[in-house]
């Protein structure tokens, strides 16, 4: 497995137009803040437009697919990882956005909150790299008092989602990030790095990027935030080429802004590391 060395950095940027280079059977050689995938092509103002047919996963769900993923379906208990807009139907009003906010969130099938258990029927009927919009109503939202907090949602809503289902783990206890031990939490996201390298060999581009982001997610900023010494390189081992992997995914889509934040991503990271190296 390759990691980021001192010299590194300036043979990113030249070498990223040919990831294959060099590469052993764990790394490709090319090597978000933590997101990796740009917002969808609509503007997120309102709830795309979309015609394909009207699936009943439920007496109170309801989904349109938007993207055709692929794979199998998680299972209960695994850990998903997804990016979702959320409305109040019938209205503009939307009260959440991961993509906004560059993060998306981790739900383990089966123990979502109460409040998303309409979303949680949507993500275990879709396939990694689905993209859908889930009919709520509000019996499975957030009820008949609402939520007056964050966020904010009326008394008996239903609600409209547009779900993208990044990828999941399927773990038979539903372990989540924040109960993993920072060695499992560098091992699974090294495991979907290695996952996300095998696609790319096989020019499955988006699959590896889900991978690359999935991978990432494990490697959060606040769970970066406190590690150091031996810790912090070994995340940072595997988050970096995640990050530059993926700016070579989107060189290869001709999505040459993403790869640049890509990119621009590791230099701070890098920075930072150069940073605390000569303050210590």
């Amino acid at each position: 497995m390759a990691v980021v060395e001192e010299d590194a950095a300036p043979a990113a940027a030249a070498s990223a137009s040919d990831p294959t280079a060099g590469s052993s059977d764990n790394e490709i050689t090319v090597e978000e803040a933590s997101f990796v995938h740009t917002e969808p092509p609509q503007d997120g103002s309102a709830p795309p437009v979309v015609s394909s047919a009207m699936e009943v996963l439920h007496d109170k769900v309801k989904k349109q697919v938007i993207k055709e993923g692929h794979g199998k379906k998680p299972l209960k208990f695994a850990t998903c990882f997804v990016h979702y807009r959320a409305w109040v139907q019938g209205s503009s009003h939307k009260f959440e956005d991961t993509w906004q906010e560059q993060h998306p969130i981790e739900l383990v099938l089966g123990k979502e909150k109460k409040e998303m258990s309409g979303l949680g029927i949507g993500v275990v009927n879709m396939k990694s790299g689905e993209r859908a919009l889930l009919h709520v109503g509000w019996e499975l939202g957030y009820g008949k008092e609402g939520s007056f907090s964050f966020p904010n949602v009326p008394p008996m809503a239903d609600l409209v989602y547009e779900v993208e289902l990044i990828g999941f783990d399927d773990v038979k206890e539903g372990k989540a990030r924040s109960d993993m031990t920072v060695e499992e939490r560098i091992a699974a996201a090294d495991r979907r790095k290695i996952e996300g390298n095998e696609y790319f060999k096989e020019k499955k581009l988006e699959e590896a990027m889900q991978q690359y982001e999935m991978a990432i997610a494990y490697m959060g900023d606040d769970f970066m935030f406190q590690l150091f010494g031996k810790y912090r390189d070994m995340a940072l081992a595997v988050k970096n080429p995640c990050h530059l992997n993926m700016a070579a995914c989107l060189i290869k889509l001709n999505r040459f802004d993403e790869a640049i934040v890509q990119c621009s991503i590791v230099c701070i990271l890098l920075c930072s590391l150069v940073h605390s190296v000569v303050n210590a």
